[in-house]
């Protein structure tokens, strides 16, 4: 009798690997103007939209979780045609919904990245290809630069020549209703999302150029309200680590239309309905500067700055909507060992609404992070 397809690679000829890391995080944050809810995620990693706005000032708030922790597994399998296909299923643990911190603060895992790679293939979900990982600097917060920096993981065909990369990713548009705040996910786009980067690989470091066009769509016929339309957008990002000897530049700067939810981690939705049920596209723009340096070989820090704006039509938004975000951040790292790593952040961020009403965050972090 013949193999079946699913017999066909016994686990002979697959190699597994398991990595990650143990991270615990504990942190004091102190709000303007407000306080964020307990079980809010901005009390776990730094939001840009989540910082108060126009409330009190209250108590400094103590957090301490181990959410980050995250695990890995890959496996290379040789195939009969003496291919090799590699599969990554990757865990952390932000962002569940369910978990307290009461009794015995439990957390589901998520799945970051779950894929395979054959040949030229991606097929699966990870990193947009609209997004330089490279670039992200060393950070204890879970991004860090996040004002300034495109930040997506979604299903995609991809395809690698090279340094070129194209994909066609999942899409998904986030809407703010005509006149005031709020968010309408519509789930009703018709196609995918392209992305396409070129790197520019050199001794000194790297530069990437990285497009995005996408289909802005709602339509809702519920209720008498006939709403039916689609909108492009698109956008460019450019992206680039220097190395300074064992010191490094990174800088990323991105701009676009309708990018929405692909940087800042969506403090500005895509687009904007107008008086007449059209989306109306909204335009950004965010920078992020970052410089790391090393003390000595078991010591360095990173030094970085953030920012994130938004052009606003406020005849359609209202004055209530997120105008501009910044934040910067300098920490110290101690390694005894590369597999381990002690740090203390400093982070300072404010979010200006288009009322020019405003709010701030100071927050100290420090963590212990065990590699494997």
């Amino acid at each position: 009798m013949a193999a079946s397809c699913s017999n066909a690679n016994p686990l002979q000829e697959t190699s597994f690997t398991f990595s990650g890391y143990i991270k615990a995080d504990a942190m004091v944050s102190q709000y303007s103007d407000g306080t964020l809810g307990s079980g809010s995620i901005g009390r776990d990693f730094y939001i840009p939209s989540l910082t108060p706005t126009g409330g009190v000032k209250e108590s400094a708030q103590f957090d301490a979780h181990i959410k980050q922790s995250r695990f890995r597994f890959t496996t290379t399998t040789l195939l009969s045609n003496n291919d090799k296909i590699t599969g990554v299923l990757e865990f952390d643990f932000h962002t569940t919904p369910d978990g307290n911190e009461r009794v015995s603060n439990s957390y589901q895992p998520r799945i970051r990245h779950a894929f395979l790679k054959y040949n030229n293939w991606l097929i699966g979900q990870t990193w947009s290809t609209f997004q330089d990982v490279r670039t992200l600097p060393e950070s204890l917060d879970f991004i860090g630069v996040t004002d300034g920096t495109v930040f997506v993981r979604q299903t995609m065909l991809k395809y690698t020549s090279g340094a070129f990369e194209v994909s066609l990713e999942n899409p998904e548009t986030t809407v703010s209703p005509f006149g005031g705040n709020g968010r309408i996910v519509t789930d009703d786009n018709s196609v995918p999302d392209l992305a396409a980067r070129y790197t520019f690989n050199q001794a000194w470091g790297h530069v990437a150029v990285a497009g995005l066009v996408r289909q802005l769509a709602y339509e809702n016929k519920q209720n008498g309200n006939d709403i039916d339309s689609a909108e492009v957008g698109y956008g460019l990002s450019i992206t680039s680590k220097i190395k300074l000897g064992e010191d490094d530049l990174r800088i990323m700067a991105n701009i676009g239309t309708g990018l929405g939810r692909y940087i800042a981690l969506n403090a500005v939705n895509g687009a904007v309905l107008d008086a007449n049920n059209e989306l109306d596209a909204i335009n950004v723009r965010g920078l992020t500067l970052a410089y790391r340096h090393f003390w000595d070989e078991k010591w360095r820090s990173t030094f970085s700055y953030a920012v994130f704006s938004a052009d606003n039509d406020t005849t359609l938004t209202g004055v209530n909507v997120l105008k501009e975000t910044y934040s910067v951040r300098a920490n110290i790292l101690y390694s005894p060992a590369p597999e381990l790593t002690f740090g203390a952040e400093y982070a300072y961020a404010q979010k200006t609404l288009e009322s020019n009403i405003d709010g701030d965050m100071n927050r100290l972090q420090f963590s212990a992070k065990y590699a494997f």
